[in-house]
């Protein structure tokens, strides 16, 4: 790691010292292709979801991913959540079997060699109960990533020992959980420099009420049931004390008043008020948009900001979200997936905090119409300096054919590009992997080999996971954003991040490893440039409110860049290139 420091020095030659190299193109970038390497990669990870004659809703839902550094040597590893033994009849009470290591969570070691190392039972992350989702951060300041681990049941949280190992602190910390975790994320909600705790739970259900009959009458006609059969129910809010400690604000923060039936989970400031806001993708339910009032309590607007429901009043199976600027104009949008027929979402911020519904006018409507969607996130994967949308697609139910004949179980991935307001689907020009069917669910985006693109692990039900390697992205220039702070926060979620390229052109994005679904993604920013030959400044926006500035730093490098808020002419800069 090359360490370049500058102290007290005046600003021209602070300038100078973060003068980035020409990057000159002499020809025009190939295609990029994403590649599924899993085999070569070691990876050997099975999701098992113990599928039951009984058609428990709970095992067509699981498959979290994590992308972390969780030995801080600089390369992002995989975490996985697995399923459980499942009874037949399985009834309540019954302890949820996770003994036999076909069901259990895996964490690989990325060996920095293009292969990943199994080291789960040296790490403790075997786990307990039938997994569902993960979330990143560390909560306790001590620099080492931790685990949320969500579970039908509540949820453990391993905390990072910096050895190598975790140990479950979930009494420790005060975190109590119950019913059916999904996804969930951390972030400082309150701006004490400490990461709060958002927890999404899906339904009131169990495994008595979970068993009745639903489908059509004849072979293999029993289906899993519709959401719209189990009640709603609210989600946790927890927030941190700062000393390892949570506390229960779901009720005071005002969380609590608002049930739903929560799949996805993503955090923005979309209304620029300075304060992170909270959106929730609910499945067949209106979506939650709780804006964050910055006195420790959170209205749920939803409907006042336009994205309760669809343009013609209508809820719809809101399942994996992302919530990033897609058209960069400072103001972040929202897109959230959906069943056949229904559409997915894409709500436009209008920049006065209210969003326009656009999947029609935009085109995703038509592309999605007969996909179901789990796994998603808004990133720039070609690095020309506009954002992309990356979808990770499949039906929920195995025997859909039946009833829908248009419509598959097993779905291909999507991937549009996003231009002028209409998306275009690229997916057949961008690999192979592409042309296959996979019942697909979470989906986890992240640079694995330090190369400058961001690639995806992508998780199938019952099935293997993808690790898919993006090859010709880091083509075109690019920059890499690690954020350091000596806080509680040590790694900056919630920082936002302004970019002014060398022409002039702004990109907008904050630090942030939630969104997805049930999923986690590596907390580096990535910002592709094009063939732009530098960067005027890059301003981030700490959680806590202060603003630094970075003068033309180097691109085409993954820069460390530590917490200094100083005026510009006093200030220390360091910064760490990989």
């Amino acid at each position: 790691m090359l360490l370049l420091s500058v102290g007290a020095l005046l600003p021209e030659l602070l300038t100078v010292a973060f003068v980035s190299p020409l990057n000159l193109r002499s020809q025009a970038p190939a295609k990029i292709q994403y590649v599924d390497v899993t085999k070569a990669s070691g990876v050997t990870y099975h999701q098992s979801n113990s599928a039951t004659p009984s058609k428990y809703l709970i095992e067509t839902m699981g498959g979290g991913v994590a992308l972390f550094d969780y030995d801080n040597d600089g390369w992002v590893d995989i975490f996985f959540v697995n399923g459980a033994k499942l009874n037949q009849p399985q009834k309540d009470g019954e302890i949820l079997d996770k003994s036999s290591p076909e069901f259990w969570n895996r964490l690989y070691h990325n060996n920095r060699n293009g292969s990943f190392t199994d080291v789960t039972e040296r790490a403790g992350v075997r786990g307990t109960g039938y997994g569902m989702g993960v979330a990143t951060g560390d909560y306790d300041g001590d620099g080492f990533v931790d685990l949320l681990v969500t579970m039908y049941g509540g949820g453990v949280l391993y905390r990072n020992n910096g050895d190598g190992t975790f140990s479950d602190a979930t009494e420790r910390a005060r975190l109590k959980m119950e019913g059916w975790a999904t996804s969930a994320g951390f972030f400082d909600y309150n701006r004490d420099g400490c990461l709060d705790l958002f927890v999404c739970r899906y339904m009131r259900w169990d495994f008595t009420t979970g068993s009745r009959f639903c489908g059509v009458e004849g072979p293999n006609g029993r289906a899993y049931c519709h959401p719209d059969e189990f009640k709603a129910i609210p989600n946790y809010l927890f927030r941190n004390n700062c000393d390892g400690t949570f506390s229960d604000d779901s009720g005071p923060s005002g969380i609590a008043a608002s049930e739903g039936k929560a799949l996805g989970v993503a955090f923005e400031d979309f209304d620029r008020d300075g304060l992170l806001d909270i959106y929730v993708a609910n499945d067949s339910f209106p979506q939650f948009l709780f804006k964050n009032k910055g006195d420790g309590t959170f209205s749920e607007s939803g409907l006042l900001a336009g994205v309760s429901y669809t343009e013609d009043g209508q809820t719809f199976a809101g399942m994996g979200t992302d919530f990033a600027d897609l058209d960069d104009d400072g103001y972040p949008d929202i897109v959230t997936t959906a069943l056949p027929f229904q559409y997915y979402a894409f709500f436009r911020n209008n920049s006065d905090g209210t969003f326009n519904y656009s999947s029609v006018t935009s085109d995703l409507a038509g592309f999605t119409r007969l996909l179901g969607g789990w796994g998603v996130r808004i990133f720039d994967y070609d690095n020309d300096g506009a954002k992309d949308l990356f979808i990770a697609n499949s039906h929920v139910m195995d025997n859909i054919s039946l009833s829908q004949p248009q419509v598959s179980y097993a779905q291909k991935l999507l991937l549009l590009k996003f231009s002028r307001g209409k998306f275009v689907n690229v997916s057949y020009e961008s690999g192979d992997v592409f042309k296959e069917s996979w019942p697909s669910r979470g989906a986890a985006f992240g640079d694995i080999d330090n190369d400058g693109d961001v690639d995806v692990v992508v998780t199938t039900l019952n099935g293997p996971a993808h690790i898919l390697r993006n090859e010709g992205g880091s083509q075109n220039n690019w920059i890499g954003l690690d954020l350091h702070s000596s806080g509680g926060n040590r790694y900056g979620l919630g920082a936002r991040i302004t970019l002014t390229s060398a022409s002039g052109r702004t990109q907008h994005t904050i630090a942030s490893t939630a969104g997805s679904y049930q999923s986690a993604n590596d907390r580096r920013a990535f910002i592709g440039l094009g063939q732009e030959r530098g960067i005027q400044e890059i301003r981030i926006r700490w959680p806590e409110g202060p603003e630094q500035v970075l003068s033309n730093p180097p691109i085409n490098q993954i820069l460390a860049v530590e917490k200094d808020v100083r005026p510009a002419a006093q200030a220390i800069k360091s910064v760490s290139t990989r």
